[in-house]
């Protein structure tokens, strides 16, 4: 029989050398070993648990934090008996801060008290934040490199669990004061002219708006003009009688009314994500639950009064124009001044807090009273300039509002039943002349401190959509939370011990291999986990307890084929084979778990999310070192010498 000329040869036509059974290539030893070694530094931080610890700040540009505020805060606590681990400055939110390590939870909570009611006074203006924080304990080398412990959530570090309801109602109407708006804009560029009347958002119907016009003939060109706008099957334009006269109704269809519920709530999801970044939250989860609630839960923070007042927070800006002598009556209305004086606006609205991409608090050189520089997207930068640059010696004015959430408690049948809504104040905070035309930069003055403070922050993280409201909040405990990472550790431990145990027992040899890979896998895994940030919740640790499964089951494949193998073939030929035999069968079963905690983790929430997390980790590290890892250790045993005979 005649020699296949090919075989044997590569893509260039050169012998490919055979390797011996049970040989493999030097660059796997040194992938692994880097591997092993970069796993090994990035899950070292969380041997380092961090501290208990307070951060001061000033909330008022009069007061200062530095080492001698911090010595003095020290020693008042040393005094009250609560021990300090350490202490030093630090930056908060771009201001210099003061950190106090503490020795427990129940230290921290003492301090935070007792430093409160010394620092601000009751009935004074706030001049200090006292905030509670855990500190890193990380060396500063590992540090430098990235290195960090893992986040922990809810039902680990303890913190606060909000469901807030979003009052869809009040985004319908919000909506259809836009369209209404929108449609009023529309006809004056056509030079129709309408009468408003001041329910033009119906209120019985709140998916409809209205308009009247003073002859059935400019009714008709009106429909026409708007029916580019408002098409169909998004909005209906029908003929109606509004105040007497001929009139039109444009309502909103349930698809669009969708569509508008959905945006109101994507809009809030938004800001909310921003304003719990505000709060430097780590890991924190804001998500929705149905159709017009949404879950936010805040791993680590115990301060459940400033996040409330950040979170339930509904302001914005609204600017206009004082109304000139030009202006129709139904285009201007009345309001009262910050003191008190009455002053005619425009209607129409130049431009919202909606356009605004950056606000920083800050005081007036000239006078020292707070102020906020706003700065405008260019979309509203471009309204701003259109609006006052005609309008250079005119006087514009700034409406704050103001979204209040009102608790109404009324006997219904013999029960107590508590009705809320939404109370929502606007005023005037200022009225200034227009020295120039304004554009993207300028400032808004008429505010206190804590007024101008929260202001700023709304308006970064952006505007909502609609107004919200608690229906929800719960307290986990820190100490909760300890009681469940001893509990999944010794779960973690106790199954890890009796693997370990099986596998040396009923393997031998290979047994003590595979309890290296696996111990090499739980490194490997709490390092990736570290690397991505990943929270680790309680769920999460069950998702290791099941990795540590898998990976042990993978090695049971390998080694029961090493067995059928050995029966027929000589032990190296019988290692090689029952790795490359195994390999397809371990390979979908990882893969086809794989796409299930993917799936887990793109549909669900909250604890399934954690899990998925954890699993799909715990699957690819556990393949890694089941099949990759072992077969280097196996090697590194039986690789270097002829074999006659293995322990399995």
């Amino acid at each position: 029989m005649r020699s296949n000329p090919v075989a044997g040869q590569n893509l260039f036509g050169t012998a490919v050398r055979q390797r011996a059974p049970n040989e493999i290539a030097a660059w796997r030893y040194v992938a692994f070993a880097l591997v092993v070694v970069i796993a090994c530094l990035y899950a070292l931080p969380n041997l380092y648990p961090p501290d208990y610890a307070l951060q001061i700040s000033a909330d008022n540009a009069a007061e200062q934090v530095d080492e001698a505020f911090l010595g003095d805060a020290e020693t008042r606590l040393e005094v009250a008996g609560i021990a300090v681990k350490g202490s030093e400055m630090v930056e908060r939110a771009g201001r210099p801060g003061a950190l106090l390590r503490l020795e427990s939870n129940e230290a921290q909570l003492r301090a935070s008290a007792l430093l409160d009611a010394a620092l601000n006074p009751a009935g004074e203006e706030r001049r200090y934040i006292i905030a509670l924080s855990l500190a890193s304990t990380t060396p500063e080398w590992l540090a430098n490199i990235g290195g960090k412990p893992m986040a922990k959530g809810l039902d680990l570090a303890g913190g606060i669990h909000f469901v807030l309801q979003v009052d869809m109602v009040e985004a319908l109407a919000k909506r259809l004061g836009d369209e209404l708006q929108k449609a009023k804009d529309v006809l004056r560029e056509e030079r129709l002219r309408y009468r408003s009347p001041d329910d033009a958002v119906m209120t019985g119907d709140v998916n409809a708006i209205q308009l009247g016009f003073s002859t059935p003939s400019s009714r008709e060109r009106a429909i026409e003009v708007l029916e580019e706008e408002f098409r169909e099957p998004d909005y209906v334009i029908d003929e109606a009688t509004v105040d007497g006269f001929p009139g039109l109704t444009v309502t909103v269809q349930d698809s669009k009314l969708d569509e508008i519920e959905s945006t109101a709530i994507e809009q809030n999801l938004t800001g909310l994500r921003n304003r719990v970044n505000q709060l430097g939250v780590s890991e924190p989860l804001v998500q929705r639950l149905g159709g017009s609630r949404i879950v936010i839960d805040l791993p680590g923070v115990q301060d459940s009064a400033r996040a409330k007042r950040i979170l339930d927070k509904f302001a914005n800006l609204e600017f206009r124009l004082v109304s000139l002598p030009e202006d129709r009556p139904s285009e201007v209305e009345d309001w009262i001044d910050e003191d008190g004086r009455p002053v005619t606006l425009q209607r129409d609205i130049i431009v919202t807090g909606d356009s605004v991409t950056n606000a920083v608090q800050s005081r007036d050189p000239e006078t020292g009273l707070p102020q906020v520089n706003i700065s405008l997207d260019s979309r509203g930068g471009e309204q701003m300039h259109e609006a006052t640059s005609p309008n250079v010696g005119h006087r514009m004015a700034t409406i704050f509002i103001e979204q209040k959430p009102v608790v109404v408690t009324e006997v219904v049948d013999g029960e107590r039943i508590e009705r809320r809504s939404t109370r929502q104040e606007r005023r005037v905070i200022s009225v200034a002349t227009i020295q120039s035309p304004l554009a993207y930069n300028f400032r808004v003055t008429g505010l206190g401190l804590a007024e101008a403070q929260e202001l700023a922050l709304l308006l970064r993280a952006g505007a909502l959509a609609a107004p919200m409201y608690f229906v929800e909040e719960r307290t986990v405990g820190a100490s909760l939370g300890d009681e469940n990472i001893e509990r999944g550790m010794l779960a973690v431990s106790v199954g890890f011990v009796m693997v370990l145990i099986f596998m040396a027992v009923y393997y031998k040899v290979f047994g003590l291999v595979a309890n290296v890979a696996l111990t090499l896998n739980l490194i490997i895994l709490v390092a990736v986990m570290s690397l991505l940030n990943a929270t680790l919740t309680l769920p999460g640790i069950a998702g290791i307890v099941l990795t540590v499964g898998m990976a042990v089951d993978a090695n049971v494949l390998i080694f029961s084929r090493i067995r059928e193998e050995l029966k027929r073939s000589p032990p190296a030929v019988a290692i090689q084979a029952g790795y490359d035999r195994a390999f397809l069968t371990i390979l979908d079963a990882n893969v086809t778990t794989l796409f299930v905690a993917l799936i887990l983790y793109a549909i669900g929430s909250g604890p399934v999310a954690g899990f998925a997390v954890t699993l799909s980790i715990g699957i690819v590290t556990s393949m890694f070192t089941a099949i990759f890892g072992s077969r280097v250790l196996v090697h590194l045993i039986y690789g270097r010498r002829k074999l006659t005979r293995v322990l399995i």
